[in-house]
């Protein structure tokens, strides 16, 4: 009886030395750091990975993420320099680089996330509020973002928190501005292009007017040299029949007779009301173009 009962207290005794051995063991992953609280105060720090010991039932182990964290910050809406409204969607990284400090001024995660957004907000309206909305959009963000990271890293470090990084993922006008925008760059964009084609207009009726001016000058001189070569023909054929004339009056006359016939008589509408014995028919009755006898035309 006493053996089983010794049996008993032995096996109690052993159950409580695992129980207290299991309790006063404790490991830090190597994502994490552990404080340990005694009785509601802090005690130490370990951010070695490892086993590491702790006073059972009185220390309690807090674990605390020594990893970089993401701050996803609501788009806000901010004013510039130039008084233009920026809606910015914006997010932070940051690390737990003291955890007593951490736990002592936040205590969680979530204390932090809603801590660090009202003082990203804070730094985002400060530092763009400082420099035009070009200036944001365009020409010089990387800087902004720095100087935001820096005075958001000067005022988190009293909560234990350094800030790795601060991103401006997007800076745009309200929807309503975007729009007021768009209508007005629309605007100036058909207006460029109404102008364009005007002058393209223009141009091109100078250039048709142009072209119509040197083929009218063109024409003309055509015309002239034309006249002028005909004048030159006709003084020539002049002069040649001048010669011919001199040289037999008689040919002369019956060769400008057949040109004569040959003109009046090439379309074949024409008509002629003459009489028979005409002149214009002389050498239609004569070969020599001499008029006929009295006593033959009497026949």
């Amino acid at each position: 009886m006493k053996n089983g009962i010794a049996g008993i207290v032995a096996l109690f005794v052993v159950l409580v030395a695992v129980v207290v051995g299991y309790s006063s063991l404790f490991t830090v992953s190597e994502t994490q750091q552990v404080l340990l609280v005694r009785l509601g105060e802090p005690v130490r720090v370990v951010t070695a990975p490892g086993l590491n010991f702790k006073v059972p039932f009185i220390d309690t182990v807090i674990s605390i993420d020594k990893r970089i964290l993401d701050l996803e910050n609501p788009a806000q809406e901010v004013i510039a320099s130039d008084q233009k409204r920026l809606v910015v969607d914006a997010f932070a990284r940051y690390r737990i680089k003291d955890a007593l400090r951490f736990y002592q001024t936040l205590g969680s995660i979530q204390a932090a996330n809603i801590q660090l957004t009202t003082l990203l907000n804070a730094a985002l309206r400060r530092v763009l509020g400082e420099v035009t909305f070009i200036t944001v959009v365009r020409d010089d963000r990387d800087a902004l973002m720095a100087k935001i990271r820096t005075q958001l890293d000067r005022e988190t470090a009293s909560y234990g928190i350094s800030v790795v990084d601060v991103r401006i993922r997007r800076a745009d006008l309200p929807e309503q501005n975007s729009q007021a925008v768009y209508q007005r760059m629309q605007t100036e964009r058909q207006r460029e292009a109404a102008e364009f084609r005007a002058q393209g207009g223009q141009k091109a009726q100078e250039i048709r007017s142009k072209a119509d001016r040197e083929a009218t000058v063109i024409i003309a001189e055509a015309n002239s040299q034309a006249e002028q070569v005909r004048g030159e023909g006709d003084g020539e054929r002049n002069r040649l029949f001048a010669e011919a004339y001199g040289k037999d009056a008689d040919f002369f006359a019956f060769y400008r007779s057949m040109s004569a016939y040959e003109s009046s008589l090439k379309s074949n509408d024409t008509r002629f009301l003459l009489r028979p014995d005409s002149e214009f028919f002389r050498y239609f009755a004569n070969p020599a173009g001499k008029p006929a006898a009295a006593g033959g035309s009497a026949r």
